[in-house]
């Protein structure tokens, strides 16, 4: 699961932002609730400038930027854990991913209609979150009895799993999100087949008015206090700005930013956030034929890394050549970084850094 679920009430502009993520006009938007019922599904390309140096460097005939997965799900009200609207689905969708961007309306419009009657992101934060935590009780209540029964038989999995979902038992009912429940590394993978919704990694993207674009309402400054309780990041957005942005050329883009005060479209520094938000990082190979943004979890070792590329390199990897990417810049590529020693040959154990440029060495 690699994929970011985007979620929030209706008539939020969850469906208008997933449409300027895809740059793609195929997820429906329309001023009611429930317009979203089937998630939609965007793979899109994150934002990277060093694609950009290296491309300098190297002129390649292809340039292939790196990826992220967003999913548009359709908008949750108040007793979805119980059903109501499309609860069981959402809760079923959201439950396939790896995050959750949370789309919060951060801007007074009296002709879109609020689920709620009024602008409260807090509010609806707490709506979608006291839903998210009542799944997650479910869950909970349901394998702790099972669990009782097993303990009861004398299997120590199951004691051990009976203590741990008794105190997740008392934090959910404390309207407390399970990622704000410290645990052991041992009961962090003990819960991974849960896919408990509220431990999931959460982002929220405070969408405003145009008009705001440049500043910070007092809508966002209280969803960012509320956010940093919970260790998540804000990004502020406007869906409608840009989706106005989708037909325009670069040059164009940046002239309407500019004139908005801002010199970055909001989804730019949204789908990085996301990319950040799932715990990856880029390697990058660079070669006349391609540079390429290889995507990567953090920590992983060169083998595993190259696997990206081909299972085959993984299996007759030898060592990779490893350069910065300031320094494959700086000494104009592959000759330069060997010829200055900034080049470093690694071996099975190197934990791969984001931004490392890489060649690897393989028995075939």
């Amino acid at each position: 699961m690699l994929g970011i679920g985007i979620v929030g009430l209706p008539n939020v502009g969850k469906s208008t932002l997933f449409n300027a993520i895809t740059k793609a006009m195929n997820a429906e938007s329309q001023n009611y609730p429930f317009c979203t019922i089937e998630p939609n599904v965007g793979i899109v390309t994150v934002p990277d400038k060093r694609l950009e140096i290296l491309s300098k460097v190297v002129v390649p005939k292809k340039v292939s930027p790196a990826t992220v997965e967003f999913i548009d799900i359709a908008g949750l009200v108040k007793g979805a854990s119980k059903g109501e609207g499309l609860g069981n689905q959402f809760l079923s969708n959201i439950r396939q991913t790896a995050a959750i961007c949370q789309v919060v309306r951060c801007f007074e419009d009296e002709n879109i209609i609020h689920v709620e009657g009024s602008v409260d992101p807090i509010r609806d934060i707490d709506i979608i979150n006291t839903e998210l935590i009542l799944a997650d009780l479910d869950t909970v209540e349901r394998n702790l009895v099972k669990n009782q029964k097993l303990a009861r038989s004398g299997n120590k999995d199951a004691k051990i799993l009976v203590d741990l979902f008794e105190k997740l038992q008392a934090h959910l009912e404390s309207s407390q999100l399970i990622k704000q429940f410290t645990m052991t590394s041992d009961e962090q993978e003990v819960v991974k087949p849960y896919q408990f919704l509220t431990l999931k990694p959460m982002i929220f993207a405070a969408n405003v008015a145009e008009t705001e674009l440049a500043t910070e309402n007092e809508f966002v400054q209280k969803v960012r206090t509320y956010a940093e309780t919970i260790g998540s990041e804000v990004i502020t957005i406007s869906a409608q700005v840009e989706s106005e942005l989708i037909d325009l050329t670069p040059e164009e883009q940046m002239e309407f930013l500019t004139d908005l005060g801002v010199d970055e479209p909001g989804l730019d520094k949204l789908i990085r956030a996301g990319y950040k938000l799932l715990d990856l990082i880029t390697y990058f190979t660079a070669g006349v034929q391609e540079v390429r943004a290889w995507t990567i979890k953090k920590n992983t070792k060169a083998p595993a890394a190259a696997s990206e590329i081909h299972s085959d390199i993984e299996r007759g990897f030898i060592r990779a050549e490893v350069a910065k990417i300031g320094d494959f810049e700086k000494y104009n590529g592959w000759n330069g970084v060997k010829e200055k020693g900034a080049m470093k040959l690694e071996g099975k154990e190197y934990i791969v850094e984001d931004g490392d440029v890489i060649y690897f060495r393989f028995n075939v």
